[in-house]
């Protein structure tokens, strides 16, 4: 008994978010009885800052999940204990039910020539799981009588009896775990595919997105995984003629009540919970001033239509160019003009923490609640660098995959609200930033120009800013030549 008890390793819940205490768990992969080996991802998790894989650094036989899938552990508690006992004999270290002599001399025979000699473990980062995975399933300890039978290396599948589920046309054999990268087993989970039943098309087996789109059906090949009420880039041309096309901007369908409840429940926790205890903090620590500023921006549309028709002349072939890009680079010349935005308040040592450098964050609601991934050095980026990068954040987190270390280190902020048809709003400064800017619808509207009442495309910005950090006047220049970027968009070359 003591040496059995030895054999079983516990794997503790770890700090995937640099200081987080607790962690969500999402998704079991593996369950009691199931072979795993070094690396192999064993459970998915979601923390206040990003949901990330979970791979177990041993190799044996799952022996317990001490807790069940949508249970919050705390850091440090054993979630999964395995045992590990006798090697590459995983019939031997499994715990047997009846005490019996006989299943000594078995357990070498078991796995002879079917587990592949182990290449040494793979260097694994948490969040990216080794995808080449060896599940197999053990033989059911409450069936003694399939051991009798067993010398040959088939043993394992010899009680096979017992699963019934519907067949499956292409998964890894002995009931492995479908080779998937974290992207598409997050696509499969929002369009409920189960990745167990989908061909896989891609090299070694492993299932690409487009085979969950085949597996899912017609319609769900343009990107509405997780939003179908509102994809961002239909989103735009639904609602106001030439609204920026906020990518980042997404939600998903409330959930529909049950029949006859008067109130449903739902719990506050992971990014939801982290979201609404930064906002409060900001909200009641930094003191919020806005101001809005309504540009004719007709401009800057017409920019983006030629960045869009000659997009080889610009460096801009295969990115995506809307006017979400544009705002974002006026603002890095409004910062640039205007440096002493660009800034943090240090309460402990009561100082001014002036940055020379922009980290543009971008607020994206995602199906796991509002994130607000940042550009890194985003001062120093060509327009093209800026596209690239932006569409990679975006893509990153509409697929839930945004990385703790993407959304640290912020200094300025925007937040697209004219997606929505929205026209303005005030938005709250995301914790240890000086300012965010919301963006609002963009449409037609009478304007006048050049002393005629015309039709102009129209936007309102709004800037709210720590005026601890900034003053009035500070304020209203960064926005004023934000807007004077807008409306005449030759600026972009006589103020960069």
């Amino acid at each position: 008994m003591t040496q059995a008890s030895v054999s079983v390793r516990e794997f503790k819940m770890p700090d995937v978010g640099e200081g987080l205490t607790e962690a969500e768990i999402l998704t079991w992969y593996v369950k009691a009885g199931d072979t795993v080996s070094d690396g192999q991802v064993v459970c998915e998790v979601e923390t206040a800052k990003a949901a990330v894989e979970l791979p177990i650094p041993f190799d044996g036989v799952v022996a317990e999940l001490r807790f069940p899938a949508g249970t919050t552990v705390d850091v440090g508690q054993v979630i999964i204990t395995v045992d590990v006992g006798g090697g590459d004999t995983p019939a031997q270290a499994a715990p047997e039910a009846p005490a019996s002599t006989s299943a000594a001399p078995e357990a070498p025979a078991a796995p002879t020539g079917e587990k592949p000699a182990p290449q040494g473990r793979t260097p694994v980062l948490v969040g990216y799981g080794v995808a080449e995975s060896s599940t197999r399933r053990r033989p059911r300890k409450q069936d003694p009588s399939a051991q009798a039978p067993a010398p040959a290396p088939a043993a394992p599948e010899a009680p096979a009896p017992a699963p019934a589920p519907a067949p499956v046309p292409a998964p890894a054999a002995n009931g492995a775990r479908p080779l998937a990268k974290p992207p598409v087993r997050k696509l499969a989970k929002d369009l409920g595919v189960d990745l167990a039943v989908v061909t896989p098309s891609g090299p070694g087996g492993i299932v690409t997105r487009e085979d969950v789109h085949a597996a899912a059906g017609p319609g769900t090949a343009n990107g509405a995984v997780s939003a179908p009420a509102a994809e961002p880039s239909d989103g735009a041309r639904q609602a106001p003629a030439h609204q920026p096309e906020a990518e980042t901007q997404e939600h998903v369908q409330p959930q529909a009540p049950v029949s006859g409840a008067r109130e449903t429940r739902i719990p506050v926790k992971g990014v939801r919970k982290a979201t609404a205890q930064a906002m409060v903090g900001s909200a009641f620590t930094a003191p919020h001033v806005t101001e809005f500023v309504t540009v004719d921006v007709t401009r800057t549309m017409k920019l983006v239509e030629e960045l869009k028709r000659d997009a080889d002349s610009y460096g801009l072939a295969g990115l995506r160019v809307n006017p979400l890009l544009l705002i974002a680079r006026a603002l890095l010349v409004a910062i640039k003009r205007n440096p002493e935005v660009n800034a943090a308040w240090d309460e402990a040592n009561q100082e001014i923490v002036r940055k020379h450098y922009v980290n543009l964050g971008i607020a994206a609601a995602t199906p796991r609640g509002l994130l607000v991934p940042n550009i890194k050095d985003a001062h120093e980026k060509s327009l093209p660098q800026l596209a690239k990068d932006l569409a990679e954040l975006v893509a990153t987190a509409r697929e839930g995959k945004t990385s703790p270390a993407a959304m640290q280190g912020g200094t300025v902020t925007i937040t697209n609200v004219g997606v929505f048809g929205v026209d303005t709003g005030t938005p709250i400064l995301n914790p240890g930033e000086s300012a965010i800017l919301a963006v609002g619808a963009i449409k037609l509207q009478p304007w006048v120009h050049k002393g005629k009442v015309k039709p102009r495309q129209v936007t309102t910005l709004a800037l709210s800013f720590d005026h601890r950090l900034v003053d009035g006047e500070l304020g209203s220049r960064v926005l004023a030549d934000l807007a004077a970027v807008l409306e005449q968009p030759k600026r972009f070359i006589a103020w960069a």
